[in-house]
């Protein structure tokens, strides 16, 4: 079966849809509101989910030679005590890869790489969408109208088209964090690939990258809205007393680099992932905290099973009814998995709570550790059939 789609939101899970959506044949447009890619998110780690997904769609080559694997790190307390040690050579026997770090940036240029330039409308919003045809979705950009077989709402966790499709649902909830974070300006000396530090209605954690540069991220337990008139410098009050090298990347960061988000979750889940011929994807259709660093992996694990799904299936309607069989009980779980890891991190105040589950991530062995990332990273695309 081959067709035309149009994806809405050039993020990473809808350019990945479109590069899966190409591999089964089909003609695909992608239509992006920013006029200039923010490529906004300073950096991201990929599980092996995510990892063979992007194989299933023909990056997965790409984005590991440009990506630093994270062999080492793990999660410590403020004063730099170790809690958990990860242990990546584990992953990478039971999965075949170990997790990888990579800026969002390079990923979100890779992803633009691998289609054509005629592929991309850029600088163009859709906020409607034609429904009045049971074979064809009209989608208004500007003056002109697309018309398709398949629209992929990809627009994110704030997506338009959810509300469209789903008036009803009451929308994103804010999940009580907000984050900072930034890539730091030069090359830092880090001695792990990867960590976390829980504190008081604190996390702060990096991700190193292979050119020296690394990325930090510091979730807050915080109102919703707060923002500082110097980002940059109430981290470095407030994290003045933590471990190495909490203090070395803040100063290695340049104030203009800092990103601000609150974190907003789909608390209540979809009823469906699909609608008609819309397929919701990313965080559209399942957004999650980040605690567990599966959003993005959700994303591209739904992009190549929509591919699998249409290429395998005698039409669109029964596609999409297997797309949303395969994705929304998975995708929702991870979602419930994430939410409860913020609740044991950065989420815990009170001392005892703190204590008991120091205690228990200090005398655990490091493979109970490794089983909680195979719960989820352990994930096989289903076949895609390759189309020219």
């Amino acid at each position: 079966m081959g067709g035309t789609a149009v994806v809405v939101g050039g993020g990473i899970g809808g350019l990945a849809a479109a590069l899966g959506l190409r591999r089964i044949g089909w003609r695909v447009r992608v239509v992006e509101r920013a006029a200039v890619p923010a490529d906004a998110g300073a950096g991201i780690s990929l599980h092996a989910n995510g990892l063979r997904a992007l194989e299933a769609v023909g990056v997965g080559a790409a984005v590991r030679a440009a990506a630093r694997p994270q062999y080492t790190g793990g999660t410590r307390t403020p004063a730099g005590r170790w809690l958990a040690r990860m242990d990546g050579t584990l992953l990478e026997r039971a999965l075949g890869s170990p997790i990888v770090g990579i800026p969002r940036a390079d990923l979100h240029r890779l992803l633009r790489a691998a289609l054509p330039a005629r592929c991309l409308l850029v600088g163009a919003a859709v906020d409607t969408l034609d429904l009045s045809r049971p074979d064809r979705v009209g989608v208004p950009v500007g003056d002109d109208l697309l018309e398709a077989d398949l629209v992929v709402a990809a627009d994110g966790v704030h997506s338009r088209l959810r509300g469209l499709l789903f008036p009803a649902h009451p929308g994103p909830a804010y999940g009580g964090s907000t984050v900072l974070r930034a890539i730091t300006g030069r090359p830092v000396e880090v001695r792990t690939d990867f960590e976390l530090t829980w504190g008081k209605g604190a996390e702060f954690g990096h991700i190193a990258f292979a050119d020296g540069r690394a990325e930090w991220h510091a979730v807050l337990t915080a109102p919703p809205g707060v923002r500082h008139a110097d980002p940059l410098g109430t981290l470095r009050h407030r994290f003045r007393d933590w471990h190495e090298p909490v203090p070395s990347l803040l100063a290695a960061t340049r104030p203009e680099d800092v990103l601000h988000h609150d974190i907003h979750e789909l608390v209540t889940p979809l009823p469906s992932f699909t609608a008609g011929r819309v397929a919701l994807l990313g965080d559209a259709a399942h957004a999650m905290t980040p605690h567990l660093g599966q959003g993005a992996c959700q994303a591209l694990e739904d992009a190549a099973t929509l591919a699998a799904a249409l290429a395998g299936e005698a039409s669109v309607g029964a596609a999409l009814a297997r797309y949303d069989a395969e994705r929304r009980p998975r995708a929702q779980a991870v979602a419930r998995a994430a939410r409860q890891a913020g609740r044991l991190g950065q989420g815990l105040s009170h001392p005892l709570a703190v204590a008991l589950r120091n205690t228990g991530l200090r005398i655990a062995p490091s493979r109970v550790s490794a089983r909680a990332i195979l719960r989820h990273a352990d994930w096989t695309p289903p076949a895609l059939v390759r189309h020219p």
